[in-house]
Formats: structure tokens, sequence, C-alpha cells
């Protein structure tokens, strides 16, 4: 079974986000990168899967400007047995999720990929879209927020994280696997691994060639503005159980 892993570079999860001041977007210059933490799931479970002999061949993918590439050799080095990197200069390419799922469609298509392994979401944009998109438009099964996976002889079964608790699934492939935190824990790859990986070839490719068919695609999302959250008030310390409950009327919570 061949896998397919779609990873993101994203602004690493300890880097505090600034705010562009015209409102355009998030600061990304000169701030520490790495791979979406949920897609490092998503390819640790691909991983895993292979070394229980279920899976054959994990492909990881990219898709941003020139300096993203990087972001394949971290995924080689977990494990990924190839990489493409698909250049995009234009930074609204990648945040419109409808554009992404269908190159990643022509992706599939092209190198006859069985399932794809993704993140539930990126921490950057907080989609939530692209896995679902890309199951709709491909016209496979999908299992999202997936906690727990087993593979069998003709298809699979998972658990799922939903707001009232876990819910149980299977189905046959080709599927789309989003992955949730409960899911696995990513291993770090070690200094040869690393080394390894950066001597293997990624295969190169344009976004607008696999989306030329697509562009109307582009007015799908447009971000309007983007805004950092208020700052939080300080709270108060109360004396006694009463001073708590009076401030809690105060506020109209009791």
């Amino acid at each position: 079974m061949h896998i397919m892993v779609p990873v993101k570079q994203t602004v690493d999860y300890t880097v505090k986000i600034r705010v562009r001041p015209d409102g355009t977007g998030v600061d990304s210059d000169k701030v520490k990168k790495s791979i979406n933490p949920f897609d490092l799931i998503a390819l640790e479970e691909a991983v895993l899967q292979k070394e229980k002999g279920f899976v054959t061949e994990i492909t990881a993918v990219t898709i941003g400007p020139q300096p993203t590439k990087e972001a394949l050799i971290q995924a080689l080095a977990q494990g990924a047995d190839s990489a493409i990197f698909i250049l995009s200069e234009d930074n609204d390419d990648i945040d419109r999720p409808l554009l992404k799922a269908k190159a990643l469609k022509s992706l599939c298509l092209l190198k006859k990929i069985d399932a794809v392994f993704m993140g539930k979401q990126a921490i950057d944009g907080d989609h939530n879209q692209v896995g679902q998109m890309l199951a709709g438009i491909l016209g496979w099964s999908q299992a999202t927020f997936v906690s727990k996976l087993d593979i069998v002889e003709d298809g699979f079964s998972v658990a799922r994280e939903t707001d009232s608790g876990l819910q149980y699934l299977s189905s046959k492939w080709p599927a789309i696997i989003t992955t949730d935190l409960r899911l696995n824990t990513p291993r770090i790859p070690n200094l040869p691994a690393i080394m390894r990986a950066k001597k293997k070839t990624i295969e190169n490719m344009i976004f607008s060639d696999l989306v030329k068919n697509e562009q109307n695609s582009h007015t799908e999302l447009n971000i309007i503005k983007t805004q950092a959250p208020p700052k939080r008030k300080a709270g108060i310390k109360v004396s006694s159980v009463s001073e708590f409950v009076s401030a809690l009327q105060e506020r109209g919570v009791l």
C-alpha cells in the first residue's frame, strides 16, 4: 500500500505569534519554523504501519516557497521513503484549502496513491478542511480526528475523537485519514537518519501545473484581515467564599 503524507511547514508551536502591523497575516520572517505537529503524527503513523508490514511505500509532500523544502528533509529522516516538493511562491495558494486539495488530488492520481495520512489541521490557519475536501473530490472514504487506527486485510477500523466521546468506524481503502494528538508520539530522528535524508533526491513539481484546470478555485477564499486576540484582563484575588460568590454575582455568572 502506497501512503502519501502531506506536511506543512508552520511557525514552530513554541514561538509567540506576531500579527503583521497591516493585518495581512502572521509575521513569519526570521522565526523558527517546523513541520505542523499534527502532520508529524500522520507521518509517524504511516511509518508505524510500514513497520507492521501493512504499508510498502511512504511519500511525503509539501507545498510552498523554496525554503519550505527543508521540511521534507525532516520527513525523510523520520521515515518517509520519498518526497515531493510542490513549488508555489503565492502565499494565497497555500492558504486556500480547496485549491490545495485539488493539487493533492492530481498528485494522488498521478502517483497511484492508496491512502493519504494527514494532520487534522495546521496550527497556523486552523482550517481543518483539506482532508475532508480531498476525500470529497476523490470520492474516497474518510476518517477524521483519528486517535486509534487498525489496518486489516481488506480495510481499516478507527477510533475518532468527537465532542461527545469516541466514535468507532470501519471502512475500506482508498481513504483519507486525518490524525489527532492521541494517535501516537512522533519519533525524533537521530543524526545518521538526518544525514541520510539530506542525500536523498527530492522530486520537484510546480503548483500551477497540478491545478492548471482549476483556476476558478482562486476565488473561493479571501482573507480579509488578521488580528491578534485581545489581551486578557488581570484577575482578582478574594479572601473568602462569600466574596468569591459576590464577585460571580456581579459578573452575572450566578
